[in-house]
């Protein structure tokens, strides 16, 4: 009666851990990381290792619900941002956060059947009124599986003929600098770090979001690396570090131009590598010149003599890698500064060494057959041409648009959009709207639900089959159900396979099974999936991609330690083949300088920034952050991981704080032009002078029913389109003064 069963964590993180689930009974009673998985080696993050607290939590929403109360949290009568005043002081939560007895009063308990027939009578008048593109789809990285993150939905809307959401908000600036230098989203392997002699951390918390990864950095460490963090927060990580630089936020591209200013005047770079594998090196040569590091210095914070430092030491030791992450994007120049990072191991040739390059994403390498699992084509049967596309970043503009047609419906599953969406009170005043049906389909009861029309009930990873691949590391799995779903929960797949059934939709495609997807999605065309089956992933837990013989071969290195299992470090640019269309690392872009960019690299000081004319009003640079314990927004409702965290801080440093007469621990009201927080203040030096953090957190569990997000905006990246939440000015008083 007992068994233990394989799965993979799905959730918004590199690490996609191997998880061992302990069956007793038909319950779930343990939860423990694979110790065969090369990454996972048999621990989990803490937030993880009490996901039996997430699984049978009391506040589970198991059944479909309908909404009999007006839209919004229990209690508020309120608009977004009046009533601000009566706000009892914030505090640290005890344990319990009774958030569903409240929230469930809203709705009454409906069957699966009313509730599709619901759904589908909606969306049928909906359609005929306003057109296909009245309804829009809202999803994210709730859970990052193939199957249940992008797959039977996405063929749902096609067909539909519903609007296109752009998916950009997280992850899409980074990536899009990342490709336009090395033309792929791919990187050193994690297991590779153990064998590095210089390790930067630039904007990458990894004790707080990439914890797989530590223990290969300490291995280094013992063995003589440094370890040096670039981040204008002191993380976990770089209290950690062996050298510690504060940035101001939004200068990583000035500071990576001064980095390359040092190493190529200083003749640091390798020139051979230079001339065989990358394109542009003499523009570069010329751009750097305009940032010496006396001048980098007074953008970045960083003094020059650091910056020269930085820059020689990063180039002469061997091997030297870049722990990259996607805080660096959240910029308004989040896109070039990712780009002129991912500059550096190209022009010092660290490539070519087992420990040596760069790591932001490696998800470029799976290479699944996405494309038959969304169905793209399908837009063609119901609109004949491809559906407008509306970025996920301006949903408080979309639905408060005039636009035509105007958003009718909205569907959000794998997010929380009126948490983590910027310009918060935008969101929510969209989302009130009486004439908007909302569907939403969740394990709990969030902010979003409070302005759902119908919420439905999702499984979780225990509760469903999947397909987990990782922008961490190279292994592929496959996610096992250990348990029968609760309730009537149901897994995105089957909820979207039964509304296009209930629509009248044909196609065969909505009739495949989970396993008969994985066989598709493991379909494709690239080499680096031959020899993996879903029988063998079902047999093996996990596979390694099978780099043999493919384009990027795996590069044999003399005397080089292997890795776990016996596999020579993979090594995908030791001899360029670089995934651009000149095959060479880009320096010098055509396709950015086509787009209005600077075709190699620059630094402009954001919109918002304490050298901007809005500084006047307000001088204090926020960093809109997200919690160590929780992934966004996720997890933020588990009272076992919540008391891991001190929840409503706005943290200071005594700079500012003094001479505004605040005190650590007074109440504080935090504000703008688009919208005002109450906090406690927390003086502590996380931050430097003129910077101040808050962390996202669920608007129903803070002070006001309102986030650290009513004073982020909708203004895009220079890349990518995505979210700008670290270019944002505040000012900050006592809430006493105040009053």
């Amino acid at each position: 009666m007992k068994k233990v069963v394989h799965a993979a964590c799905p959730h918004d993180c590199p690490d996609a851990c191997g998880v061992l689930i302990t069956v007793e009974e038909g319950r779930a009673t343990k939860i423990q990381g694979d110790p065969s998985h090369p990454v996972t080696r048999g621990f989990l993050c803490a937030k993880v290792a009490k996901y039996l607290d997430r699984v049978y939590s009391p506040e589970r929403v198991l059944y479909p619900m309908r909404r009999v109360r007006p839209k919004g949290p229990l209690g508020r009568s309120d608009g977004p941002s009046s009533g601000l005043r009566s706000v009892a002081p914030p505090g640290r939560p005890g344990p319990a956060v009774p958030t569903r007895p409240e929230a469930a009063q809203a709705f009454q308990r409906i069957t699966w059947e009313e509730a599709l027939e619901e759904i589908t009578s909606r969306f049928e008048s909906i359609v005929a009124e306003f057109g296909g593109e009245a309804i829009l789809p809202y999803s994210y990285g709730g859970t990052i599986g193939v199957l249940n993150g992008a797959s039977m939905d996405r063929r749902f809307f096609h067909r539909l003929g519903a609007s296109q959401l752009a998916r950009t908000i997280c992850s899409m600036a980074g990536e899009e600098g990342l490709k336009s230098v090395i033309g792929i989203k791919m990187g050193t392997e994690p297991e590779q770090f153990r064998h590095s002699r210089y390790i930067i951390a630039w904007g990458a918390n990894i004790h707080g979001n990439n914890v797989h990864l530590w223990p290969f950095i300490e291995e280094a460490r013992r063995a003589g690396a440094k370890l040096v963090v670039i981040d204008p927060y002191r993380t976990r990580t770089a209290k950690c570090a062996d050298w510690y630089l504060p940035i101001n936020p939004g200068t990583d591209a000035a500071l990576a131009l001064g980095m390359m200013y040092v190493i190529i005047n200083d003749g640091l770079h390798d020139s051979d590598y230079v001339a065989r594998y990358t394109i542009g090196f003499e523009q570069l040569r010329q751009k750097v010149q305009e940032y010496p590091p006396e001048k980098v210095a007074q953008w970045t914070g960083i003094t020059s003599a650091d910056i020269v430092k930085l820059a020689r030491e990063y180039a002469t030791a061997r091997p030297a890698v870049i722990r990259l992450n996607y805080g660096v994007q959240r910029s308004e120049g989040g896109g070039m500064s990712t780009r002129t990072i991912a500059m550096l191991p190209c022009i010092t040739g660290s490539w070519k060494e087992v420990g040596g390059g760069l790591q932001l994403s490696t998800s470029g390498a799976y290479g699944l057959k996405r494309e038959a699992l969304e169905g793209t084509e399908l837009m063609l049967t119901s609109l004949g041409r491809p559906a407008r596309v509306v970025n996920m970043v301006e949903l408080g503009k979309a639905l408060n648009s005039l636009d035509e047609p105007p958003i009718k419906a909205l569907f959000v599953y794998n997010s929380n959009p009126a948490a983590v969406c910027p310009n918060h009170n935008e969101v929510i005043r969209g989302l009130q709207r009486p004439d908007l049906f909302t569907v939403v389909h969740e394990q709990f009861f969030t902010d979003t639900t409070d302005y759902a029309d119908i919420v439905l009930p999702a499984t979780t990873f225990f509760e469903q089959k999947d397909l987990q691949a990782a922008y961490g590391h190279y292994y592929l799995q496959v996610s096992n159900a250990a348990i029968e779903a609760l309730g009537e929960c149901r897994s995105n797949v089957e909820v979207f396979r039964s509304l296009a059934q209930n629509m009248g939709f044909t196609e065969e495609c909505f009739q495949q099974t989970v396993d008969e997807m994985i066989d598709v999605a493991l379909g494709a065309d690239n080499p680096w999936l031959h020899g993996i089956s879903r029988h063998r992933l079902e047999r093996e837990g996990h596979v390694r991609l099978n780099f043999e013989g493919a384009e990027f071969a795996e590069q044999p290195a003399a005397a080089e330690p292997t890795q776990a299992g016996g596999d020579k470090a993979f090594l995908p640019f030791a001899q360029g083949k670089f995934q651009t269309a000149s095959g060479k690392a880009e320096l010098y872009s055509e396709a950015l300088k086509s787009q209005g960019l600077d075709p190699v690299a620059s630094f402009t000081p954001p919109g918002e920034s304490r050298n901007s004319d809005q500084a006047k009003a307000f001088p204090l640079e926020l960093l809109a952050r997200k919690a160590d314990n929780f992934l966004n927004s996720t997890f933020s409702n588990i009272p076992s991981v919540r008391e891991m965290e001190q929840i409503g801080l706005l943290e200071m440093n005594a700079a500012d704080a003094t001479p505004r007469g605040i005190a650590d621990g007074d109440t504080v009201r935090v504000f703008n032009a688009r919208g005002e927080i109450l906090l406690r203040a927390r003086v502590n030096g996380a931050v430097q002078a003129g910077v101040v953090s808050g962390q996202l957190n669920w608007a129903k569990l803070t002070p006001g029913t309102r986030n650290i997000n009513v004073l982020t905006s909708e203004k895009l990246t220079d890349m990518g389109n995505s979210a700008t939440f670290y270019s944002v000015l505040v000012e900050v008083e006592s809430f006493k003064s105040s009053c």
